[in-house]
């Protein structure tokens, strides 16, 4: 999963087979209920109007606790026809038929483009690596951020130095950013990533001596790390696994002489900052919160590359 420097749908169950406000079926006195829609999930939270258990998926913000997309469809007890009120995911996005859609297509661009890297070869990272400034034999020019390409910031974060570099990467994206898309909903989960991604390159190209390259999907993938350990607080669940990942990512990014850390612990920082606005942003105003805590994460990277830039020229 480590960003490397280089040198050399969860398709929605069926629900069960219960009217929505009926009491839910029962459970194994000796495990938590699980999800009335996903089986395979257990959950500690109900539906306030059903009470039916929910999981983080199908939760749905209410004036008091949550409700199960069923209730919130037919205006279940809230005056409203049927269809008034649209479902909402924990952070206010728009609950979709298929809640790991982006995720897909993300896993899809850093693949397409490690595909390119292998067709084309070095001249195609050459041009799309981070890079502070350095001179290119092969491009015959002085390329990088400091001389005003700084949408190496972003092209970075799709390329990878290894085979082995990109499977990791995309493991861990599919099985954090799943679920964080489900919670999230899809806008939300692509200015998180977006964001602590470009938080990460900007840290590296402030850090890092200018002329050393470095590219991958992990400064993303840290801030989705950060935002899913604020989620898992919010939510009440045990901690202990997300954190035990953490540390051990850590290690390795630490312990390991080709791996950019100023990537991992900028998109890290970035990742609970944005997560902490996503998930308890006040319902009123949450939007603007939200997209504002963006917004101020994003003045940061700016910041960082106007101050590198300073110093190279």
């Amino acid at each position: 999963m480590p960003r490397r420097r280089i040198d050399g749908s969860t398709d929605l169950g069926d629900p069960m087979d219960q009217a929505p406000g009926s009491p839910p079926g029962p459970q194994d006195a000796q495990s938590p209920p699980t999800c009335y829609r996903h089986p395979d999930r257990e959950t500690g939270i109900r539906c306030t109007r059903c009470e039916r258990p929910i999981c983080p998926e199908c939760m749905v913000s209410a004036s008091v606790g949550f409700q199960c997309p069923d209730c919130v469809r037919n205006g279940s007890g809230t005056g409203h026809a049927p269809g008034a009120t649209t479902p909402r995911t924990l952070a206010g996005g728009t609950i979709t038929a298929d809640p790991r859609l982006l995720t897909k297509i993300l896993i899809g661009l850093n693949v397409a483009a490690y595909v390119l890297q292998l067709s084309i070869g070095d001249n195609f990272t050459q041009r799309f690596e981070l890079i502070g400034s350095a001179y290119y034999q092969g491009l015959g020019s002085v390329e990088g951020v400091a001389e005003g390409q700084w949408y190496r910031l972003l092209t970075s974060m799709f390329l990878h130095g290894s085979l082995m570099h990109i499977i990791f990467n995309m493991l861990s994206l599919w099985w954090i950013g799943g679920p964080l898309e489900a919670a999230l909903g899809r806008a939300r989960y692509l200015a998180l990533y977006v964001v602590a991604g470009l938080a990460g390159s900007a840290l590296t190209y402030l850090i890092e001596a200018p002329n050393q390259p470095s590219l991958g999907a992990s400064g993303a993938i840290f801030g989705l790390f950060g935002a899913t350990a604020v989620l898992m607080r919010r939510l009440n669940y045990d901690m202990r696994p997300i954190l035990a990942l953490l540390v051990i990512n850590l290690i390795f990014t630490f312990g390991m002489s080709n791996i950019a850390w100023q990537a991992h612990i900028g998109g890290l920082v970035a990742g609970v900052v944005i997560g902490y606005a996503m998930v308890h942003a006040p319902r009123e105003r949450r939007s603007l919160v939200q997209y504002g805590v963006c917004g101020v994460v994003l003045v940061a990277v700016v910041v960082m590359t106007l101050i590198r830039t300073g110093q190279l020229l």
